[in-house]
């Protein structure tokens, strides 16, 4: 199973995290010195993935501009001798053609975001990946499933999925454990999904995260997919209508899950990738110790 593109949806309003989004996407918020949205193209570039598809809302111009050449601050870089930024930055920037955007005019929830990514996605299979939800990990967390999905059937499609509290499982969409993969440990059939579903009634405590894999006879069914959970086009709703005819494996990746939609969880990944860094992991440390008074 050859999979090529990545769809980011990115026109949330990211209330969560307001005041900070009023006037600033949520996937542009900093994680130490990058945005959030640079952090998951990069997981998906580590991957494999060659075509970077983004559905942008309203206010979000600046994520195309921060994926594009700005000359004038390469020729105030080149002017003043600082090559380690301009590797940097070249680093960092896809190859011409490489992305593509696309509006979700209205905001209708995940699934028909993903929806309104049909015509860039083509008939092939796809990942579906959330700015909002870093892993910190090598390789990364879609590397993980995309090395598992190249030795399953080609019509398989693949969710993550990590433990949860089993008292908060009705604020997540979680999966029913079926059997596992005969030669990845990691891997098991899912027997069912629900999203949000009531207390006492969750099939586990394994909730579905931000990274997916999935076939494109999905788009069909979330084109008629009626509203769900929170008055939303639900993306878990439209895969438990392609789990009819197709089989879908949960992935329990190797990693730390930060939820960056949150301000607690944001303030957490700042800590956690700050002392992943070598060049800010001593200072980083001194600061918090002397903040705590150590």
């Amino acid at each position: 199973m050859k999979i090529r593109k990545a769809v980011f949806p990115v026109a949330g309003l990211g209330t969560r995290v307001l005041p900070a989004t009023k006037a600033m996407p949520k996937e542009m918020l900093t994680i130490v010195d990058r945005p959030l949205i640079q952090y998951v193209v990069d997981e998906a570039r580590e991957a494999g993935i060659e075509h970077f598809i983004f559905v942008t809302g309203r206010n979000k111009g600046v994520i195309e501009d921060h994926f594009d050449k700005m000359f004038e601050l390469d020729e105030n870089l080149k002017s003043r001798n600082k090559s380690k930024e301009i590797e940097e930055l070249a680093r960092f920037q896809p190859g011409a053609g490489e992305t593509s955007f696309t509006r979700q005019q209205s905001p209708l929830g995940l699934g028909h975001a993903v929806w309104c990514a049909r015509e860039l996605v083509g008939n092939e299979p796809f990942a579906v990946v959330l700015p909002d939800e870093l892993v910190l990990n090598s390789p990364g967390c879609l590397k993980q499933m995309i090395d598992i999905a190249n030795g399953l059937d080609e019509r398989s499609n693949l969710v993550a999925v990590e433990e949860v509290p089993m008292e908060l499982t009705h604020q997540y969409g979680i999966c029913g454990i079926g059997e596992r993969h005969p030669t990845h440990s990691t891997a098991f059939t899912i027997d069912g999904m629900v999203e949000k579903p009531p207390r006492g009634t969750s099939p586990s405590n394994l909730s579905i995260t931000g990274r997916y894999i999935l076939q494109p006879e999905i788009f069909k069914i979330l084109e008629t997919q009626e509203r769900g959970a929170g008055g939303e086009i639900q993306l878990t709703d439209g895969m438990i209508g392609l789990a009819k005819t197709q089989q879908f494996y949960g992935v329990e990746f190797e990693g730390e899950r930060h939820d960056c939609g949150s301000k607690p969880g944001f303030l957490r990944a700042n800590i956690a990738y700050g002392l992943q860094r070598p060049d800010l992991r001593d200072g980083l440390r001194k600061e918090m110790l002397r903040y705590l008074g150590q």
